[in-house]
């Protein structure tokens, strides 16, 4: 049986007690909330925290969507079936909805976070993806001050994240803007899998062009993969197969997949300009309220 090294385990009663403890404990110290990814790392030790602090107490603080009028926040203890569920996300994002409805079981969704998604920071998990492509921001809190950190610069490594050792992630904050649509497209070898490919991809439109757009990949690179090129390509122009067509293949160019026992190379460019024109196409018929 596969088992933890041993650690020491204490209970935040609040936001500012759990950043003061990880201050005052150091970098031996991790805080756990749904524990669907630290648990089975701890248990195949791959991660050995000698101190987890157990933050699930602090629901009330951290469990929210809220419209915010300019943009909507998300609390850092937020479950993933909450975002499911959401009838405000899937107006605004419908990304999230459409990703949801493919990360694992509904027993991950039921305890999983979205904070503890993004700090985990696997390159094939889903919602870094997604929070990338709609230009997410994330509140990061420390003992002395609160930072805001864009989703491009948020994750900094295989694994790694801007969150220092002695900070705690509050929330994620998303712009609304008119004229948005979105989707996430993902193949996996069966339900409920990590990706063997997926994208996430987000478009703003007005008079008929787009004036915006985000592309992420995930499970195609070290880490989760921000498609500039496509989104500058895709910038002031009217939407076309050719478009997407051409955005396909610099996301095919630009990912950086390695071969594993989930296919070779090849097959995962394939898909990641297969999967970038289908998402694309389908957040600009949801950006202009059409079916496909």
């Amino acid at each position: 049986m596969q088992t933890p090294a041993p650690f020491e385990y204490e209970r935040a009663t609040s936001v500012d007690g759990a950043i003061a403890a990880l201050d005052r404990l150091g970098p031996e110290a991790c805080v756990i909330a749904g524990g669907h990814s630290l648990l089975p790392m701890m248990k195949l030790r791959l991660a050995n925290p000698a101190h987890l602090i157990d933050i699930n107490a602090l629901e009330p603080e951290l469990s929210y969507i809220r419209d915010e009028g300019h943009e909507i926040s998300i609390g850092a203890l937020t479950r993933h079936v909450d975002l499911q569920r959401s009838e405000l996300l899937a107006e605004w994002f419908p990304v999230f909805r459409e990703a949801e409805d493919v990360i694992a079981d509904p027993v991950v969704r039921n305890r999983g976070t979205i904070g503890g998604s993004l700090c985990q920071a696997d390159p094939a998990e889903d919602l870094s993806a997604v929070c990338s492509a709609v230009k997410a921001t994330v509140v990061i809190r420390g003992p002395q001050e609160r930072r805001i950190v864009p989703m491009d610069g948020f994750h900094v490594g295989p694994y790694m994240t801007a969150v220092a050792a002695n900070e705690v992630l509050t929330e994620v904050r998303l712009p609304k803007r008119p004229g948005g649509g979105s989707a996430h497209e993902k193949v996996e070898r069966r339900a409920g899998d990590f990706a063997i490919a997926a994208v996430s991809a987000a478009v703003w439109m007005e008079g008929g062009a787009i004036t915006d757009a985000g592309i992420a990949l995930a499970a195609l690179g070290p880490m989760t993969i921000d498609v500039r090129r496509a989104e500058e390509l895709l910038r002031g122009q009217v939407p076309s197969e050719e478009l997407f067509e051409q955005a396909g293949a610099i996301a095919a160019e630009d990912c950086m997949p390695m071969a594993d026992s989930r296919g070779p190379i090849d097959y995962k460019r394939h898909l990641a300009g297969a999967l970038t024109k289908r998402a694309l196409r389908r957040a600009t018929a949801s950006a202009l309220r059409q079916e496909v």
